[in-house]
């Protein structure tokens, strides 16, 4: 597979620590095995497992090739907003999962994808998640952008990197925020005892949402916000930090369902690229579902 490339940034730091907070799905004992492998050089050397990397050092990361999986195409319904030979944009409902992992084996968007289309998938994210550019939660609604080549996952990749891949989303807030726009600038990281939650850390990835409120209700807030970076639950974590949880969020809010949500209040509305083979910008946008226009209903009355 192509190595991955990082450099070290913080003083003192271990490097299985350094992996495992730079790399998306590496927990820190799987950056050990992979240490211990020989999967990690160190300004072009195999790193030792406890090997502390000064700022500016090179870290190289080869991950292993992913075991053979059997993830059988389902014919479950898709909303595709867009699509042609190279990518293809589907607005996902609430309550379906990205891609199969442990608990959700199957009726997956990559199940529903393979299914439609077929080999035409990139498999630079491994036989897992075909196609797979980036992520929404299960219970966030909206658009989401697949590869259908390792050329076009490639382009779309680096524009995650370089933020010129535009996500708007739309979401419902607990309170009534004093300002009409603003910015969250708080770097995020894995929760210190429940690692299913993100956190703001200082000593996590930064991670900025711009937020402009759209409407007002008694208690209760219509946001839009637009990524500047992707952090997993940014926004939900972003907008918990300033005291404003997203409605319907048990996680980062409070922990009582709200009728009608089966989760958080977000949808992915808009998004914006340059298209991998012809260079032009490409915008696509879908409305808000039955769900979040019901809660809205709701609130004006």
């Amino acid at each position: 597979m192509t190595p991955v490339l990082l450099t070290a940034d913080r003083e003192g730091e271990r490097l299985d620590q350094l992996l495992s907070r730079e790399v998306e799905g590496l927990t820190r004992s799987a950056a050990q095995r992979l240490l211990e492998e020989g999967r990690v050089l160190l300004n072009g050397r195999p790193a030792k497992k406890n090997a502390r990397p000064s700022p500016g050092d090179r870290v190289e990361l080869t991950l292993p090739d992913p075991e053979p999986v059997d993830i059988l195409p389902q014919p479950i319904p898709m909303d595709v907003v867009y699509e042609d030979a190279d990518v293809i944009v589907v607005d996902k409902p609430v309550g379906m999962v990205v891609h199969p992992a442990p608990g959700h084996p199957d009726g997956t968007l990559v199940n529903a994808l393979l299914y439609h289309c077929g080999d035409s998938l990139s498999g630079i994210n491994g036989a897992l998640r075909p196609g797979i550019v980036h992520r929404i939660d299960r219970d966030t609604s909206g658009l989401i952008i697949a590869a259908k080549n390792d050329a076009a996952h490639l382009a779309l990749a680096e524009q995650l990197q370089d933020h010129s891949l535009y996500r708007e989303y739309e979401a419902v807030c607990v309170g009534g925020l004093r300002e009409d726009q603003g910015t969250v600038d708080a770097p995020i990281g894995r929760h210190p005892v429940d690692r299913k939650k993100m956190c703001v850390d200082r000593e996590g990835r930064r991670a900025v949402t711009h937020w402009r409120v759209l409407a007002r209700y008694p208690g209760h807030t219509h946001i839009q916000c637009r990524l500047e970076t992707g952090r997993t639950h940014q926004i939900r974590v972003h907008m918990a930090s300033i005291g404003h949880p997203l409605l319907g969020d048990t996680v980062y809010g409070s922990k009582k369902p709200v009728p009608g949500l089966a989760g958080q209040c977000l949808h992915a509305r808009r998004l914006s690229f340059l298209h991998p083979r012809t260079g032009r910008r490409l915008t696509v946008e879908c409305p808000l579902p039955d769900y979040f226009t019901a809660v809205l209903a709701r609130l004006a009355r």
